[in-house]
């Protein structure tokens, strides 16, 4: 009997401390919200399990309509994990083939005869961005049909390397395999979606359209803040297409991550071919580290809408974001989340502007007699950044007036007078003003 109370309090406790970590979790999203600094959607699975859904702030803020855990946001380039899918279902159906060539479908696209489907899932064409190498013009979005436009507009550009040579991020690629994708079935890219994946994975939140934003249906707006949040411009929907224009929610992307590793939505075999990376990309997915744990991913951005959806396969954990109101790093964001529900140590930023002669105090170069490389601290637009010789500059957030942290890398400075302590990984290294 003892034995029995014994586990059902191991397991009280556990239930317990769950709660508290989802408790902070919100605490933190609500603390960025009410700092003007966030407005979105979280969700967190366990398995089949939802064990966090939460929204924050506004689907549409002139009107006064609140998100909730129903509400629906673009979600940019996560589209691309979904096309590829898609693409790999009709490979399944040996209704395409990874070699197949583009001259099939796109003859007039520039080295269409040497790129493959498997290319283009993977990124790896040569056909430069038709948003970011060249803009849009005005009489390509006015065009009666917008995506004929920019069919044409990728066929008038140069190919900018060998294909399957290198990686190169372009949504060209995943126009081009919507466009495919239309072409093989002889129905909408929205109907292949809804058949071949949101009636598959039960996804109720889901869709595409060319229509544009009804706050009435639960959709929301994106926008910036200047002093108050600012309604982002919408592009028509036709503009981003197979490469980033699908409508959705957290629960949602994190129940098709769940179906796609799972293998309802493909085979193995197709799963094998989205998690292969090349030069770091795989089909349709990336992968991202946090601490030693691996999640297979993507990230999206559209209009002022900022989203990520993570799946950790030893864990079959799924974490997905929407950043809606966007005035702070999204990242940074996930860090945090990810850092409570790890129970990894994990102070709130502090969005106090740096006194300058606490800044002047600190800046400078700071060499250690234990390891040979110095670490630069300087000012970049008010606040502290670092730098340690040959690595990438990062951002210190402030803890106390003495203390700041970088929370990617698990980095805590604690700065004395003319030196200071690097702690990271239980390491503690000393430096001192040069």
């Amino acid at each position: 009997m003892k034995k029995t109370i014994f586990l059902f309090c191991l397991l009280f406790s556990s239930v317990i401390f769950s709660q508290e970590r989802f408790e902070k979790i919100d605490e933190y999203l609500n603390y960025l919200y009410n700092n003007d600094k966030f407005m979105g959607s979280l969700c967190i699975r366990e398995g089949e399990n939802v064990v966090f859904n939460k929204a924050y702030g506004y689907a549409d803020v002139d009107k006064k309509i609140e998100a909730d855990r129903l509400t629906k946001y673009k979600i940019g380039s996560i589209t691309k994990t979904f096309t590829a899918v898609m693409v790999l279902q009709l490979i399944e159906e040996k209704k395409l083939r990874l070699e197949t060539k583009l001259s099939k479908y796109f003859p007039k696209v520039a080295k269409a005869d040497s790129i493959s489907i498997s290319d283009l899932l993977y990124q790896r064409t040569g056909i430069p961005d038709y948003i970011n190498h060249d803009s849009l013009t005005q009489a390509e979005l006015n065009a009666p049909s917008i995506k004929e436009a920019i069919y044409a507009k990728i066929e008038k550009h140069e190919s900018r390397f060998s294909p399957g040579s290198k990686f190169e991020y372009s949504n060209s690629n995943y126009y081009l395999l919507g466009g495919i994708i239309e072409k093989v079935t002889k129905k909408s890219f929205s109907e292949n979606l809804q058949e071949r994946i949101v009636k598959k994975a039960d996804l109720k939140n889901t869709y595409y359209k060319t229509s544009t934003t009804d706050a009435s249906v639960k959709e929301s707006y994106s926008y910036t803040f200047n002093e108050k949040w600012e309604v982002t411009p919408e592009w028509k929907n036709e503009t981003a297409f197979s490469a980033g224009a699908i409508i959705s929610n957290p629960a949602d992307l994190t129940r098709f991550m769940r179906n796609l590793f799972t293998e309802k939505l493909i085979s193995k075999k197709s799963l094998d071919i989205m998690t292969d990376l090349k030069d770091g990309y795989g089909a349709g997915l990336l992968q991202a580290p946090f601490g030693d744990r691996k999640f297979y991913t993507h990230t999206g951005g559209i209009e002022n809408f900022r989203s990520v959806v993570g799946y950790n396969v030893s864990e079959n954990l799924g974490i997905g974001l929407i950043v809606n109101g966007d005035n702070y790093n999204r990242n940074d964001i996930m860090i945090g989340v990810l850092s409570i529900y790890y129970k990894l140590p994990f102070p709130f930023p502090s969005f106090e502007k740096l006194d300058s002669e606490l800044i002047t105090k600190y800046t400078g170069t700071y060499a250690s007699a234990e390891i040979p490389i110095k670490l630069t601290i300087f000012e970049k637009n008010g606040d502290l950044m670092a730098q340690g010789t040959n690595q990438p500059v990062f951002p210190l957030t402030l803890k106390d007036k003495k203390t700041f942290i970088f929370a990617t890398a698990g980095i805590e400075i604690d700065f004395e007078e003319n030196s200071l302590i690097l702690k990271q990984g239980g390491m503690k290294i000393n430096f001192s003003k040069e």
